[in-house]
């Protein structure tokens, strides 16, 4: 392993099952302890090759970080354990990056693994909360309960703003940037671009248009120098505004 970090830029060792039984269940050959102990000498190796103040500075040891991955769907462990798994990943092993794989089963496989795939939809929602826990300053607690799932219908954040319209609508022109990036349709470039115009200019809907991919998500979450949402942010069918409605595919 101190080999591979030192040629590799980054180092994965992953931790494959985000339930501690499900791993001996399913993964025998494999120790947790031994995972964890790695994790943590990647950490520490990385920490050292980053220290200014060592004065013989050891060689670059995986410059990039390290990672893992988590199978989804294989065992019954929630989004929110999953997530919950991911965010001490995070604080303890400083790690750099997640990766969740959905599970696929395998002719003959064994009686203990499902029989079907879960719906791909699933891996794209833990990442998009993944995000969230990296980037937008949202808590795992914030986006879903431990024994909770992830709303497959609408993103974790537009989610999160449906769960608390209390926190809406948020005055563009005012709010500090933390707020900002918690506005569905806000991503941190529109954020960081915002703010720019924000001193020299009042911002309009025009403005939040051309920086978007599209107003119907913002609009009941912003108040603009010409835009209020009035009572369309606690209308009680916001959410289905979101959700399109299913219809029968034709055949030709």
């Amino acid at each position: 392993m101190e080999q591979a970090g030192l040629y590799a830029d980054r180092v994965s060792i992953n931790i494959e099952l985000p339930r501690d039984d499900s791993l001996i269940r399913l993964a025998p050959e494999k120790d947790l302890g031994v995972i964890k102990k790695a994790m943590g000498h990647a950490r520490r190796s990385g920490e050292a090759a980053r220290d200014r103040r060592a004065r013989a500075k050891p060689p670059k040891f995986a410059p990039a970080g390290q990672s893992t991955q988590m199978i989804v769907g294989a065992d019954a462990a929630s989004d929110g354990e999953i997530l919950k798994r991911s965010e001490m990943l995070y604080g303890a092993y400083r790690m750099r990056r997640v990766y969740y794989s959905a599970f696929s089963p395998i002719p003959d496989a064994t009686a203990r693994l499902p029989l079907s795939r879960p719906p791909l939809i699933r891996e794209h929602r833990l990442y998009q909360a993944d995000w969230l826990m990296r980037f937008y300053g949202f808590g795992r607690d914030e986006i879903v309960g431990e024994s909770e799932d992830l709303d497959l219908a609408v993103d974790p954040k537009l989610a999160w703003a449906l769960r608390n319209r209390g926190e809406f609508p948020v005055d563009l022109n005012t709010a500090d940037k933390e707020r900002l990036l918690r506005v569905p349709g806000l991503g941190v470039k529109s954020v960081g671009r915002l703010l720019g115009i924000r001193r020299y200019k009042r911002l309009v809907l025009e403005d939040v248009r051309r920086l978007t991919r599209g107003l119907d998500k913002l609009r009941p979450f912003i108040v603009t120098a010409d835009w209020t949402p009035g009572a369309l942010t606690d209308a009680a069918n916001l959410r289905e505004r979101f959700v399109p409605e299913p219809r029968q595919l034709d055949l030709f």
